[in-house]
């Protein structure tokens, strides 16, 4: 490669949003599924470990895209904080995008609940049943999925910004449609 590309591969940016639509799918329905005993409950539970389990793979093809193709560069005038900010921001959401889905699986596998996708795709228990792991692992998805929701409002933030404010590029370098052509004829 002679040059870097200005713009995510377009594979890359479809995951990418379809992924953001799946990601804030899944906060809501964990909040519903916490705030229910009403019938509606084991349907959200099947919806949200099917999408989870999906998610969980669109990760690792996002991943292994992303070393293929590689990302365009950051602005040059970014300051350092900046720059250090997008870095962590994003192997935070990575890193979450892959233990929320394992923390599910294993949280379910310790209470010995079967692990049963729409179709009737059983995934086996890679754990034992433990209480003590299940308390733990549910704790932690929980908790982590509070965080994970709060780093997805802080990156959505951050798009805003390069989108309406730095009119930088960084945002249209994921965004589906060209907005740079837009926003430049508009002035």
């Amino acid at each position: 490669m002679t040059s870097a590309p200005h713009r995510f591969a377009l594979i890359q940016r479809v995951l990418h949003w379809l992924m953001a639509v799946c990601i804030l799918a899944m906060l809501f329905i964990g909040v519903g599924m916490v705030s229910t005993v009403a019938p509606k409950y084991l349907p959200l539970i099947l919806v949200h470990k099917t999408i989870g389990v999906i998610l969980l793979v669109l990760v690792l093809i996002r991943l292994a895209l992303r070393l293929h193709y590689g990302a365009p560069p950051l602005p040059a005038d970014l300051s350092r904080p900046m720059r250090f900010g997008a870095k962590l921001s994003h192997q935070l959401l990575y890193g979450l995008m892959i233990v929320m889905p394992l923390l599910g699986l294993g949280m379910l596998w310790a209470a010995a609940y079967p692990v049963v996708l729409y179709g009737g795709i059983q995934i086996p228990a890679l754990l034992p049943q433990s209480d003590l792991m299940h308390t733990l692992l549910w704790n932690a998805h929980v908790y982590l999925g509070f965080a994970f929701f709060a780093l997805v409002l802080l990156h959505l933030a951050a798009g805003l910004f390069h989108a309406l404010i730095r009119r930088d590029g960084v945002f249209e370098s994921m965004s589906l449609l060209p907005l740079r052509d837009r926003v430049t004829q508009a002035k």
